[in-house]
């Protein structure tokens, strides 16, 4: 079994041993080197590193070990017996990556490099509480974990976006506002109960804009992931880190006040808020006031994709209510590229029109002079390969790599 993050920490301190200490010491900062998925020697692995080979090789051992490293193939010889090559196999564990929204729950079996391996969508009420959700997750993880050929004895981690503010640290939800009874929740017991390997719980949109940027936008160190659906948030990437805040609310963009809506009340008891006037529910009830057939944001889309000019209209005023905000974001973080997801980004050109009109009118030139703004290559997957990187980056980091490799030693 993988250790948790703490044990993780403590282990490490042991681990952290000067050169020559013991054969696993910093195998987890060599293995870093091998997560590119390029076959390399020991040879190489020891110019890279600067290490003896000795060191090296004692090193990749305990990896091969572990699973987690074989080899691949032999290079070419310059005499004598060809040297043989290793790399990263991301088919040694398992992830389960699960993202709960607020009408669904998604749960998909990934390998440690992010690839689906079997998936699962459902029907779920986040309102029915979190026993009830959290009992049907694990009974679909249980199922989908054996479609995809998997155990739980595979398993690496599993990894849990909730729609609202977390506490990541503990896992537990904080006064989710669409949550009730979730508050304080321990969500990792819960789970692990059931099935006994590391948790890792986030906000929806924090994991969301981990799976984009990882997928398609693996160089831009200052990103912005916006999603548009039943809420409005944002996930924030800043120096390559994701921000989380003190409390776990960093990037709740959808309780900014937007100035066309004063009289307009939200569900947070406030008024004028971006989520009162731009999310799916709020665009639905503005077209029904109207005479329209539009109960949620799927009515939404489906009057736009039938070409009704009333709900195009509604649509690009809410990318213009999202980039009202979205120009004081810029100005403040000033981001190289912002995405936009969610169930309503589905419209595409619509929202997005709106959201550039208002942007780059009302953000600073300079801010804007390299700005991207497009929208999710990811789609509705973006929150499951978000989850299966959240695990990934944890157990694969060099201090649990070291404690796993010192546990199993």
């Amino acid at each position: 079994m993988s250790p948790t993050a703490g044990q993780a920490r403590e282990l490490a301190k042991d681990s952290a041993a000067p050169e020559g200490a013991g054969s696993l010491s910093r195998a987890g900062d060599l293995f870093q080197l091998l997560r590119d998925g390029r076959a390399r020697t020991r040879a190489e692995l020891a110019i890279t590193t600067g290490l003896a080979r000795s060191t090296v090789a004692s090193r990749i051992d305990a990896l091969i070990s572990s699973g987690l490293v074989g080899p691949a193939g032999e290079a070419t010889s310059s005499g004598g017996r060809p040297p043989s090559r290793f790399a990263f196999k991301p088919s040694a564990r398992a992830v389960l990556a699960v993202d709960v929204g607020a009408t669904h729950v998604i749960v998909a079996v990934t390998d440690l490099g992010g690839n689906i391996l079997a998936e699962r969508r459902l029907s779920q009420d986040v309102a029915a509480g979190p026993e009830a959700v959290l009992r049907r997750v694990v009974e679909e993880s249980i199922s989908v974990l054996a479609e995809s050929g998997r155990t739980p004895a595979d398993l690496a981690g599993i990894g849990i976006g909730l729609p609202g503010p977390v506490e990541h640290s503990s896992g537990r939800p904080i006064k989710p506002p669409i949550m009730p009874g979730w508050d304080g929740f321990d969500v990792v017991r819960y789970v692990q109960q059931s099935l006994p390997v590391p948790v890792l719980v986030d906000n929806d949109v924090n994991i969301m804009a981990l799976g984009e940027r990882t997928a398609a936008w693996p160089d831009v160190e200052n990103f912005l992931f916006i999603k548009v659906a039943t809420g409005i948030g944002a996930g924030i990437i800043s120096s390559g880190e994701l921000q989380r805040g003190a409390n776990g609310t960093a990037g709740d963009l959808g309780h900014v006040r937007v100035p066309r809506g004063d009289d307009v009340l939200c569900r947070c008891g406030n008024y004028g808020c971006l989520e009162a006037l731009a999310s799916g529910p709020a665009v639905a009830r503005e077209l029904s006031a109207k005479g329209l057939k539009a109960a949620n944001g799927a009515d939404v889309l489906r009057l736009v994709a039938e070409g009704n000019l009333q709900a195009i209209q509604a649509l690009r005023q809410a990318g213009r209510d999202v980039g009202d905000v979205l120009a004081t974001v810029v100005n403040l973080l000033n981001p190289s590229v912002i995405v936009i997801g969610g169930s309503l980004g589905q419209a595409g050109e619509h929202l997005m029109a709106g959201v550039r009109e208002v942007v780059y009118r009302r953000s600073l030139p300079l801010a804007t002079t390299h700005l991207r703004i497009g929208l999710s290559m990811t789609g509705d997957q973006a929150a499951i390969l978000g989850a299966s990187q959240m695990v990934t980056q944890h157990v694969l980091s060099p201090a649990v790599i070291e404690a796993t490799l010192q546990a199993t030693g």
